[in-house]
Order: C-alpha cells, then sequence, then structure tokens
C-alpha cells in the first residue's frame, strides 16, 4: 500500500505533462505547427547550413524560414502563415503532418534536395496562396492532393522528376502563374487549357506530344508568357494563336511543328520574344510579324523557309535579335543544303490533314435485323385407332 502511495505523484506528474506543455503555447493553431514543424525536422536528414538547427523550443515564430501573422478569420490569434526556405540545400521528406499547417498561405522550398512524393495532407491546406517545390528531387504522378486548393494562385514544380499525363482538371484551376517546365510528364494538351486564366505558363522541356491545338486560342486574354519549347508538338501552329493579344513572350522552338508560319501572329503587338527555331516550318516569313512594335528577338533558324521579307532583313537596324540560320533561303548564308531543302519540300504538308479539330463522331451503326420468326409448333400426331375399335353406325 505505501508503495502504491509513493507512486501515485509520479503519475500525477505524467498526466499534467501533455497539459503543461499545450498550456505553453498562444494557442492550439501554434501548438499543432510545433507539431508538424518537429515532426518534419526528424525526416530531415541533411542541414548542412544548420537552417533548422534553431527550430527548438515553442515559439515557433522565431524559428528560421517560419513566419508567423494574425489569423484571417481571428486577427488576434497568431498562427504560422509562410514557409520560406528557399536555396538552403536541405535533403528530407515532407512528412503527412505538415497537414496540420492549416493556415500557411505560402510554402517556398525552391532548390533544395527535398525527395520522396508530395503527401495527401496538402489537401487540407485551403488557404495556400503560392506553393514553390521548384528544383527539387521530388516523384511520382502530378500531386492531386493540390487540385482541390481553390485559393491557390501561384504553382511551381518544375524542375523536378513528376512524370506522367496532367490531369484536366489542372486545366480548371483560377492560377495566376503555373510552371510545370523539366518534369517527366508525358501528355497531350488538354482541351480545356483554354479555361486557364494565368498571366504565364511554361510547360517547356517536358515530352509533350500530339497537335498545338487551335483550342489554345481560348486562354484568357491575361496570359502574357506562353512556353512550349523541347517538346514533341507535330501539327501546324493555328491561326488561333493570335487571339492572344497581350502575349509578349511566345518560344514554340524545339519540338517538330511543320507548315506555315501563321499570319495571325503579326496581330500580336506586345510580342517582345518570339522563337519557332528547330521546327520543320516552311513557306514565307509573315511580314507583319517582322514589323510589330515591340518586337526584341526574332528566332527562326533550323527550319525550312523558303523566303523572308525586306523587313526581316533590316531586324537588326531595329536593334532586334534575329537568326535566319539553317533554312533554304537562296540568298542568305549558312543554309541548308539544296539537296536537303528540295528532299523536304517534296513531301508538302496539308495543314487541314494534321487539324487538331475534333473530328465528328461517325454515323451511328445501323440497328441490328430483327429476329427471325419462331418456327410454327410441331403438334404430335394422333396415335392410330385400335383393330378392336368398331365406329358405331347408325
Amino acid at each position: 500500500m505505501a508503495f502504491h502511495h509513493l507512486l501515485l505523484p509520479f503519475f500525477l506528474v505524467l498526466l499534467a505533462l501533455p497539459l503543461a506543455s499545450k498550456a505553453t503555447f498562444p494557442n492550439p493553431r501554434l501548438h499543432n505547427a510545433y507539431i508538424a514543424l518537429h515532426s518534419w525536422k526528424k525526416v530531415i536528414f541533411s542541414d548542412p547550413n544548420n537552417v533548422t538547427g534553431n527550430w527548438v523550443g515553442h515559439d515557433v515564430c522565431s524559428y528560421t524560414g517560419v513566419f508567423c501573422a494574425p489569423a484571417i478569420d481571428d486577427n488576434c490569434t497568431t498562427v504560422v502563415a509562410g514557409i520560406d526556405l528557399n536555396h538552403k540545400d536541405i535533403a528530407g521528406e515532407l512528412p503527412e503532418s505538415l497537414g496540420r499547417l492549416t493556415d500557411l498561405a505560402l510554402f517556398h522550398i525552391n532548390s533544395n534536395r527535398f525527395c520522396g512524393r508530395i503527401p495527401k495532407c496538402f489537401k487540407h491546406l485551403q488557404l495556400l496562396f503560392e506553393l514553390d517545390l521548384s528544383n527539387n528531387r521530388f516523384v511520382g504522378k502530378f500531386p492531386h492532393a493540390l487540385l482541390s486548393l481553390h485559393n491557390l494562385r501561384y504553382l511551381d514544380i518544375r524542375f523536378n522528376e513528376f512524370e506522367g499525363r496532367l490531369p484536366s482538371k489542372l486545366f480548371n484551376m483560377n492560377l495566376d502563374a503555373l510552371f510545370l517546365n523539366n518534369n517527366r510528364f508525358l501528355t497531350t494538351l488538354p482541351e480545356n487549357i483554354g479555361n486557364l486564366s494565368v498571366s504565364v505558363v511554361v510547360l517547356a522541356n517536358n515530352n509533350i506530344k500530339g497537335c498545338l491545338p487551335n483550342f489554345l486560342g481560348r486562354l484568357s486574354s491575361t496570359v502574357q508568357e506562353l512556353l512550349l519549347l523541347n517538346n514533341n508538338l507535330s501539327s501546324c501552329i493555328p491561326e488561333e494563336i493570335g487571339r492572344l493579344k497581350n502575349l509578349r513572350v511566345l518560344d514554340l522552338g524545339s519540338n517538330k511543328l511543320v507548315g506555315p508560319l501563321p499570319e495571325s501572329i503579326g496581330y500580336l503587338t506586345n510580342l517582345e520574344q518570339l522563337n519557332v527555331a528547330h521546327n520543320r516550318l516552311t513557306g514565307e516569313i509573315p511580314a507583319s510579324i517582322c514589323e510589330l512594335p515591340r518586337l526584341k528577338n526574332f528566332t527562326y533558324s533550323y527550319n525550312y523557309f523558303l523566303d523572308e521579307p525586306a523587313c526581316c532583313l533590316k531586324l537588326p537596324w531595329r536593334n532586334v535579335r534575329s537568326d535566319d540560320r539553317q533554312n533554304c533561303i537562296p540568298y542568305q548564308s549558312e543554309q541548308r543544303a539544296v539537296a536537303e531543302c528540295e528532299a523536304f519540300l517534296s513531301h508538302p504538308v496539308d495543314c487541314q490533314s494534321v487539324s487538331c479539330r475534333r473530328k465528328p463522331p461517325p454515323p451511328p451503326s445501323p440497328p441490328p435485323p430483327p429476329p427471325p420468326p419462331p418456327p410454327p409448333p410441331i403438334w404430335p400426331s394422333p396415335p392410330p385407332p385400335s383393330p378392336h375399335y368398331e365406329l358405331p353406325y347408325p
């Protein structure tokens, strides 16, 4: 009995520890942040600059790279609103406990050595406005947990090892900037890419195949930069691209695009940078493009263009950088061999045959023929009369 009396105070102290620990935080949200950050610190296995060295104690707002602010729903409650660990050379993973940071509006960890997959818990970060995971070593398919972040405006996952198809739901998000370049996405451009309301969209250096679709012209008029270089796009450039009136940068270089350069690009009066080099384009350079008032760089080398108007030859006089090498322009230097040009041009491209426009569905199949009528019933023959039976006569 005396032994039990000795243990009782010890157990009371143990029971009081969690309460005392939680009581040291100004509010439960900071306590949740403490749990999340310390769980994260446990899966960081390299921190050469000792950035997380001061991640000790209960004052999470004093941790390096952690920023606090009043909560959106309560100005009197302090919360962890941002994490910025850019360029810290940290190696580790992202644990599921990060889902406790429900007040997070900014999460920047670019240029580190984080690896693994993006945890599903990110779907709980509903206040997230900016997410920058670029230049790390993340793998797997596009993280679907991000598709439910309705307040997200800036998404940057470039320079990782993501792969597979891009979900069409991504292009319905209300983003302002989308950076997916330098991954391993193997996909086509979905029809709803025109639903984006971005100012910048960069899909370069992936493995995007198929058509450069005409519905690209439905992109919001807010788009200013469109970069699709170094993919496997293999169609004509649609005339509808001339609808993107605020476009300043258009880079379609290093694909397999064919056909002429659309005259409609000459309508893009805000265009400054145009790159269509390293494709299979042919025909004549439209004069309207070389006359664009804000043009600073026009690169169309390594194609099969046959001619360029005089205004294009005068671009250097306007301090516009241009490059027409390795084409089929007879009076210019550094062009392709005549035999190479003739071989390529002997197979002209019909842009209607490589159009991305949706083909009408085939006519419905004719209905199947009606089933044959059932055969008539076969009734059994009556038995013969018995030989001992005599018909009655009147």
